[in-house]
């Protein structure tokens, strides 16, 4: 087919619908003279469909708790906010459904920030309720006082980087306009953080304006004809690649049906790990951190005239802004945030599609025939499956970890698989193997500590099922959430690599050149720990046993530790990460 037929066939289709705004109706639900603004709030989060609540009491927010427990919104009370917040992200990325993050006044609300700056970089959905102090008590050092007085007004009560959407709730009359913001919020593609600042005064007082019940009508946002033929033209000049990020979860069918038509050779972003089966033969592999040294063999030896990026930033830790990795004509990047495309590499040649992954394949899909292989087309390079066999002496190598955590989890489960930012993400992003799209999580982004630790709370919760938490020591130390599982009967399942160290510090420091440093840590026993705290767990020091541990943890419905002592001589793949870091720094 070539480039005039198919646009002679887009010429004769409808208009593709364009993006359009969501549409916002609103209308009393009822009378509300005896509901108060707080329990108004409550109503109006259930209205948008959330199912949980994380975070932790105080005296400011209580009015707020109160009406929370006695609505729908199952509640859950952890030992730090940040790790409340990385549990609502995984929660939101694991049910779909907006969840909300609660604190007090004071450090609560900055204990949350780390978590809300990963649920703003993530892309997630979720809704942040602090308290502040009451208007009157403002400037007269009131107990952890939150007022412009004692705290930066920029970026935390208004919107801007860290929040689409902030307001501070003077007036109980205000809730129809904040009803209707977090509608739209909710409602859009793409993520959405806000924060509801409000008062204990203002919570406690009554409703003197009707409850507003918002529907929303979210639209897909779409290419047009003529960009659809544009993509078509581009694509069909010559064999091109497809690069699949985390913003194409939704799609993996459609991508797959295009990687098998036009015989694209497709590679993905670690949090794009699963969309596009790893097992496949035309997948060459993951890039950036982490990554197969297959995709690179694959660029430098069979570089493709352009490459059709599909939800991904193509940052840092995707791409290390690497040049091998940019086609010889450059890319048609496609993305639902215009500002994405050319951003990573301002100075390659783009093709920027402003749409909904999903939408742009089905559109561009009906008019790709069907190839026929030829025995000429040179084989594609695939990731390496190295066997690993046991060894009777000696600790245990964290890549015969992976493997068996692939063997038992991966491949005998549906658990959920998150790796935490280290060398643990680095291990597990280039030696797991996913076939499906939901299984694994990790942050590329922000790339917090205490993530991956805290975060399968919310993953096994919204899933009902179990999730597996892959982490180094220094992270389990800094945030866990043991006996919030415990608490709410959550399968969790930690699976700690003890070296007693920060290796990831410890051996980037050595690439660099940097050599004495001192990344030790004392090295704790994770299963007293987790026994003292209610849950249950087991120590392998041999690889003998660690087959029959993980097998244990995954059958067992308590929260649990697989504390592993592994060998912290094996250097992980983190070579790319280094070499960026050593080119970008001149």
């Amino acid at each position: 087919m070539n480039v005039e037929t198919i646009t002679k066939t887009l010429n004769s289709l409808d208009q593709l619908q364009r993006n359009t705004a969501i549409q916002s109706d609103l209308f009393s639900i009822e009378q509300t003279s005896d509901l108060t603004v707080a329990a108004a709030l409550v109503k109006t989060l259930e209205n948008l469909g959330v199912r949980y609540a994380f975070g932790l009491f105080g005296g400011g927010i209580t009015p707020f708790i109160a009406s929370l427990e006695q609505s729908s919104i199952e509640v859950l009370q952890f030992r730090h906010e940040a790790g409340a917040a990385f549990a609502a992200i995984e929660s939101y990325f694991a049910s779909g459904h907006p969840v909300v993050v609660f604190s007090t006044t004071g450090p609560g609300i900055t204990n949350a920030l780390t978590g809300l700056f990963a649920a703003r970089w993530e892309g997630a959905k979720v809704i942040f309720v602090s308290p502040c102090t009451s208007a009157t008590q403002r400037g007269r050092w009131a107990f952890q006082e939150t007022s412009q007085y004692t705290m930066s007004n920029t970026g935390i009560f208004t919107s801007g980087t860290l929040f689409h959407y902030a307001t501070t709730v003077e007036c109980n009359s205000e809730l129809s306009e904040i009803a209707r913001r977090l509608a739209l919020g909710v409602g859009k593609l793409g993520g959405f953080v806000a924060h509801i600042s409000i008062p204990r005064t203002i919570q406690t007082s009554l409703l003197t304006t009707p409850l507003p019940h918002v529907n929303f009508s979210p639209t897909l946002v779409t290419a047009g004809e003529d960009t659809i033929s544009k993509c078509l033209q581009l694509l069909c000049e010559a064999p091109f690649a497809i690069w699949v990020g985390f913003g194409a979860k939704d799609a993996a069918l459609e991508i797959r049906q295009l990687a098998e038509r036009t015989g694209a050779a497709v590679m993905s972003s670690a949090r794009g790990k699963g969309i596009f089966p790893e097992d496949h033969p035309q997948f060459v592999g993951v890039t950036g951190f982490g990554g197969q040294n297959s995709v690179l063999k694959y660029m430098q030896e069979q570089r493709p005239l352009r490459v059709l990026v599909l939800g991904t930033k193509l940052g840092e830790f995707t791409s290390f802004w690497n040049p091998v990795m940019v086609p010889s004509r450059g890319f048609v990047h496609v993305d639902i945030d215009p500002e994405v495309p050319g951003a990573a590499y301002p100075y390659a040649e783009t093709f920027s599609v402003q749409s909904d992954i999903g939408a742009f394949v089905r559109a561009i899909l009906k008019y790709f025939p069907e190839i026929s292989r030829s025995s000429s087309v040179l084989p594609l390079p695939r990731p390496e499956r190295e066997v690993i066999k046991s060894h009777l002496e000696g600790l245990v190598r964290p890549e015969f970890l992976m493997d068996a955590i692939q063997r038992v989890i991966v491949e005998n489960s549906d658990a959920i698989i998150m790796t935490e930012a280290g060398n643990s993400f680095a291990w597990g992003t280039n030696i797991l193997r996913f076939a499906a799209p939901g299984r694994y999580r990790v942050s590329t982004g922000f790339g917090s500590m205490g993530h991956a630790g805290t975060g399968i709370l919310g993953a096994a919760l919204a899933r009902n099922r179990k999730a597996v938490a892959i982490l180094g020591d220094g992270a389990m130390l800094m945030n866990n959430e043991i006996t919030t599982a415990v608490k709410h009967k959550i399968p969790a399942v930690w699976i700690v690599l003890n070296d007693a160290r920060y290796n990831m510090c410890d051996q980037g420091m050595n690439m660099e050149g940097f050599h004495n440093v001192d990344a030790e840590i004392p090295s704790p026993d994770f299963v007293m720990i987790a026994r003292g705290m209610g849950a249950d767990g087991i120590r392998v020091s041999r690889e003998c046993d660690l087959e029959a541990a993980l097998e244990k943890a995954l059958a067992l419905t308590i929260p649990f530790v697989v504390d592993v002592i592994i060998d912290p001589t094996r250097p992980a793949p983190i070579g790319s990460r280094i070499n960026s870091l050593i080119f970008h720094g001149k």
